[in-house]
């Protein structure tokens, strides 16, 4: 995984130039990537996503769809987000300007993303029985459904940042 500072600092994923994609571990198989027979791969769906997150059917659940911009991706378990990297001199000034990007983020339209448990990060290309030979990031999400909203915010003159927060909802 791309570590872009001091060890014990985030671990960031990062794609070939297409979307990643947060895929539930339960349905890993059945996440093909680029690698299918099929006219419409599950990589074309991927990228046929509008806007900055989208769901896309996988197996029995739905896998969460970064579009837009394939920044490098990283989560903030504190703040229950997703970090997109889209520009800083460095992760301390990126990760510094978080809680102001929250507090200043325009949330796009919601999305409901009901998930099974944990979910990988990856790049959508990979298909998802080899996520685990490529760089990806292990999310401890808790069984649910969760309403998710993006935003790009620039907290800074020259700190651009993604963020994708989740936000768990009562049963």
């Amino acid at each position: 995984m791309a570590r872009y500072a001091d060890p014990g600092a985030l671990e960031w994923v990062e794609s070939g130039g297409g979307p990643l994609i947060a895929v539930p571990e339960t349905v890993l198989p059945f996440w093909a990537g680029a690698d299918s027979e099929e006219l419409d791969t599950d990589y074309d769906r991927a990228c046929e996503v509008d806007g900055y997150v989208g769901l896309l059917p996988v197996g029995d659940s739905a896998a969460l769809v970064f579009g837009d911009d394939p920044a490098s991706t990283s989560f903030l378990p504190d703040h229950a987000t997703f970090v997109r990297w889209s520009a800083a001199s460095s992760e301390a000034e990126l990760l510094a300007t978080v809680p102001a990007a929250l507090d200043a983020a325009v949330w796009g339209s919601e999305v409901r993303w009901r998930v099974p448990g944990p979910v990988l990060l990856f790049d959508s290309a990979w298909p998802g029985q080899a996520a685990d030979r490529t760089e990806h990031l292990r999310v401890p999400l808790e069984a649910g459904t969760y309403a998710v909203r993006a935003a790009y915010v620039q907290p800074g003159p020259e700190t651009w940042v993604g963020l994708v927060r989740l936000t768990r909802l009562a049963h």
